[in-house]
């Protein structure tokens, strides 16, 4: 039996429970992970409150770093000992173990400590198809990023500033400001007193960026619309201020423009093309261009906590939970 964090019904952070719960034996095509970091982010919260539905009960979380413990018949993906995370799966990562399908799991290269990567899975991946492949950037390009200062943000920061790219960052707070400048953002805007799309055209000349990454939702839809450039693409990425609802015509009117609502899964198949999205992501951390520490740390038996400090906005950067 290992503990692990289930939910019988949908709703606040106080659904979450510390349970036992058995893990067998991998079975054909899988591995028994032995986490020794999980990673918080906020699609957790999406299951937890049933915006994202789950059969009940069930786990929670799909982000974590560890060791495989066991493998079973037909793995040949990887072997006991090696260190590996993973992004994608079912449900469960918050648990001490659990078991996995093979192929979905990445292994993590010598210098980079299993503390780190648990702020890479995820967040860094994502970082990695936002920026090079949903509106790939090539250097030299002004951006709007919402949420510079969170866990995708502040890599963000950093992987925009290794390619030349200028990016303009929102941040709810002067603190948070601090730290995305810290970490490459060439611009931020503190939306508790400044007005978004009046910085972004002064900064930009009045010009508009040719695209925004809007992980935020409904409370910035409408400036990140008149942030833009005619044909402009808006990249709506995350919802944490409530699901958006766009009328094609108000695209047109704002200037043609181009909107996507990416998901992870149809970027990172097949498992091919995920390693190379993680190997380009490693070479950033192994050259130094990115450098990722989880900010906030929380026992395994507090999820709940990490939950509240996520959507209160108390965190910056990573957060992760250690079993």
């Amino acid at each position: 039996m290992v503990k692990a964090i289930r939910f019988h019904e949908t709703g606040g952070p106080e659904v979450l429970k510390l349970e036992d719960v058995a893990v067998g034996e991998p079975g054909a095509g899988q591995v028994r992970v032995r986490h020794s970091y999980i990673a918080v982010n906020f699609i957790d919260v999406y299951f937890r409150t049933g915006r994202y539905p789950l059969a009940l009960p069930n786990g929670l979380g799909s982000d974590a770093v560890g060791v495989v413990e066991a493998v079973g018949p037909g793995v040949t993906e990887v072997e006991v000992g090696q260190r590996v995370g993973y992004l994608i799966g079912p449900q469960g990562a918050y648990a001490q173990a659990r078991t996995m399908p093979a192929d979905v799991l990445i292994p993590l290269p010598d210098g980079i400590a299993e503390r780190t990567a648990a702020t890479l899975m995820m967040k860094g991946m994502t970082a990695q198809y936002l920026f090079r492949q949903v509106y790939p950037l090539h250097g030299g390009e002004t951006i709007l990023y919402h949420a510079a200062a969170g866990g995708v943000g502040l890599i963000a920061c950093q992987w925009a500033r290794a390619m030349g790219v200028t990016m303009i960052g929102t941040v709810s707070t002067d603190e948070k400001a601090e730290i995305a400048r810290a970490h490459g953002c060439a611009h931020t805007i503190v939306t508790a007193r400044e007005n978004i799309v009046e910085r972004v055209r002064e900064i930009t000349n009045g010009k508009g960026v040719p695209v925004v990454y809007d992980s935020v939702g409904r409370d910035t839809l409408m400036d990140s619309l008149d942030c833009l450039q005619p044909r402009g693409a808006l990249v709506s990425n995350g919802t944490s201020s409530g699901s958006v609802v766009v009328d094609s015509q108000l695209l047109a009117a704002k200037g043609s423009i181009w909107m996507t609502r990416p998901a992870m899964m149809h970027y990172i198949q097949p498992r091919a093309h995920m390693l190379e999205m993680a190997r380009e992501l490693f070479e950033h951390v192994l050259a130094g261009r990115i450098v990722s520490e989880p900010q906030q740390s929380f026992a395994l038996a507090d999820a709940a906590e990490a939950h509240r400090a996520l959507e209160g906005r108390r965190t910056t950067g990573s957060t992760v939970l250690v079993p």
